[in-house]
């Protein structure tokens, strides 16, 4: 089997602007690529582009996968290292582009296989819940969010916050007010706080029963992470910091979090992702599986990752639910509630529906 073409769509998908502390989103910015094989064989991939948090934008995505693609065409799509080695040996970092391109090669890969993504990387189903995100606003229209969500059923509520520490302190005392201490509520300051601002928040947050803060200062404080630790009992989840498995060494090593957050458009895929859940499970460090902007497509790929993947135990899988105004998704991943199903089929058994990719962009390689 070989490579015969790829295809390179710009995959923008309407959506509610949603705010976090880095930037305000509007549309979520993806692209989605077919690779073909001479087999009849097609694997599919999904990445989100989020500038303002890993420093690609949509267009730079479709410039690199056009390259990749040259790359790729004529080879043997089932040698995975080789041809993931190829990508990082072209370019360095570009991890969100690279994701899509590994998603797809691990799509083909178990359709070759003739068995489910998640059977194809030794996993098994279990039970899945995803938390729901609330963006930044005022105390008063995150706690109405909050209850609204609360009294539909939602399990678990991950709230943005990252602005003033006493302002994201009453935030969150408005939404406990509204929601009360049943429901696990996790937070997220997208790097948003000095260590001294984060100091002050997580103390002011220790009574509102907070399950972590994910994230809480920018990257190059991360020698701070330990010391802020000491600071708070409130646990503390890697997010930014932890792009790759010697990141997720770093950060166990020197005792720096409590959790680590994987995302495909960090790690560069499934491969690396991998990687790091092995090595934060050899230091006894749960994992959360997150994302950015992604359809149900992409979510279903995490979702099959998840269940081979045992040292995830947080799953943070409401992207497409937090303002997407349009689904163009055959398959994939289905929500029931909260709760997450898989549609059955080899491999990630899911596509975009031709008519929503009529009216996008296309590249032919």
């Amino acid at each position: 089997m070989v490579i015969k073409e790829i295809e390179i769509y710009r995959l923008s998908i309407p959506m509610e602007p949603f705010v976090i502390a880095t930037g305000v989103m509007d549309y979520a910015q993806n692209t989605f690529i077919r690779v073909r094989t001479d087999a009849e064989l097609y694997g599919v991939g999904e990445c989100s582009a989020f500038p303002m948090i890993v420093g690609e934008t949509q267009e730079t995505c479709i410039a690199v996968a056009k390259d990749f693609a040259k790359i790729w065409v004529g080879k043997d799509p089932l040698a995975l290292e080789d041809r993931l080695a190829e990508l990082h040996t072209y370019i360095a970092k570009n991890s969100t582009i690279k994701s899509a391109f590994d998603m797809a090669l691990y799509d083909l890969a178990a359709k070759a296989a003739g068995v489910p993504l998640y059977q194809f990387l030794g996993g098994t189903p279990r039970e899945i819940h995803t938390d729901i995100t609330i963006g930044i606003g005022s105390a008063e229209e995150m706690a109405a969010k909050a209850l609204a969500l609360y009294e539909g059923g939602a399990v678990a509520l991950k709230v943005k916050l990252g602005k003033k520490p006493q302002e994201d302190i009453a935030r969150m005392k408005a939404i406990r007010q509204a929601v009360g201490f049943d429901i696990p509520i996790r937070i997220d300051a997208n790097q948003g706080w000095t260590y001294e601002e984060a100091v002050e928040a997580l103390q002011g947050l220790e009574p509102l029963k907070i399950q972590f803060c994910e994230q809480p200062m920018r990257t190059y404080n991360d020698h701070l992470l330990a010391a802020l630790r000491a600071e708070t009992i409130v646990p503390i989840m890697a997010d930014e910091s932890v792009y790759d498995h010697h990141d997720a060494e770093r950060i166990c090593r020197t005792d720096s979090c409590d959790y680590i957050n994987i995302k495909f458009s960090k790690s560069s895929g499934i491969a690396e992702s991998l990687k790091i859940q092995a090595v934060t499970k050899e230091y006894g460090i749960p994992c959360m599986i997150g994302g950015m902007l992604e359809s149900r497509l992409a979510l279903a790929a995490k979702a099959h990752f998840a269940y081979a993947a045992d040292n995830v135990k947080f799953y943070d899988l409401d992207t497409c639910m937090v303002g997407h105004l349009e689904d163009p998704v055959i398959g994939g991943l289905v929500y029931d509630g909260y709760a997450i199903k898989l549609t059955d089929g080899p491999g990630i058994a899911a596509d975009i529906s031709e008519e929503f990719l009529q009216k996008c962009d296309k590249w032919l390689v």
